[in-house]
């Protein structure tokens, strides 16, 4: 079902807007990204939903994000860690993940995450969503998927999450089209683009802390507002000083070993 859609406004004269989305628990990966975020001058955060899941540190990333982004929906994970739904839907790896990140987060944080609302939300004329505009928990993965999506939003630029695959979808003479991202293996990288009259986007920044995309580093897009552009920016991190932790955490091998191939 459709959730109510909420509005918010950050701050109409700020010109960059970074996008973070699907964390999963990894502070090394978001430090790198928030550090680079910094550099570049970034004003404002909002993130797309899944906080937690799969990663060991999610007390960590929770405190840090809940103190610095000015607006945040919530993901499947975080429904799924803070109980409100069931784990029929999930995976071994995932379950098994989501079952020890229940007993490791504080009262207040899983508060915190029970609190999070719904996309759609609307923040200074973009679309929040985790998944699709009707639906938090679809994957969007083909321009026939995001076209209801595309079409529904109240403004050309939606942002969602969930995939796990930085790119999208554009909208223009009622023709959907996917955005193709071309990788370059240097090791921070941004791909710029310009945002046209006329045309739709639903676009995702990619994961924070488990790109599914094929390119394990961290990802995440800034809205430059000033200029008409988004830039989909990746950044290297530590992968393997998170692997150590899963380890120690006694996590499922599997997702050590996603975070190196970026599959």
């Amino acid at each position: 079902m459709r959730s109510a859609t909420c509005a918010r406004s950050i701050d109409s004269s700020l010109m960059r807007i970074g996008l973070l989305s699907d964390i999963h628990a990894n502070l090394e990966a978001l430090k790198a990204v928030l550090e680079h975020l910094d550099a570049q001058g970034s004003d404002a955060l909002v993130c797309l939903g899944d906080f937690v899941g799969y990663g060991p540190d999610p007390n960590e990333v929770i405190d840090r994000v809940r103190t610095l982004a000015a607006a945040v929906i919530r993901g499947n994970h975080d429904r799924a860690a803070s109980t409100i739904t069931n784990l029929d839907d999930f995976n071994p790896a995932a379950r098994s993940a989501v079952e020890w990140t229940r007993r490791q987060l504080r009262a207040e944080n899983l508060q915190y995450l029970a609190q999070l609302p719904a996309g759609p939300l609307q923040v200074d004329g973009l679309s929040l969503v985790h998944g699709a505009f009707q639906d938090e928990d679809e994957y969007v993965f083909v321009p026939e998927q995001a076209l209801d999506s595309l079409v529904l939003a109240p403004g050309p630029l939606t942002f969602f999450g969930h995939t796990h695959m930085q790119g999208g979808f554009t909208l223009r003479e009622a023709s959907a089209q996917a955005i193709v991202l071309r990788a370059s293996w240097v090791d921070v990288s941004v791909t710029r683009l310009p945002i046209e009259a006329g045309t739709r986007y639903m676009l995702n920044p990619g994961s924070i802390g488990q790109p599914r995309d094929g390119d394990a580093r961290a990802a995440f897009v800034i809205v430059d507002a000033n200029q008409a552009l988004v830039e989909f920016w990746r950044v290297p991190y530590d992968i393997g000083s998170v692997q150590e932790r899963l380890r120690d955490a006694r996590l499922p091998e599997t997702l050590g070993t996603r975070l190196s191939t970026g599959h």
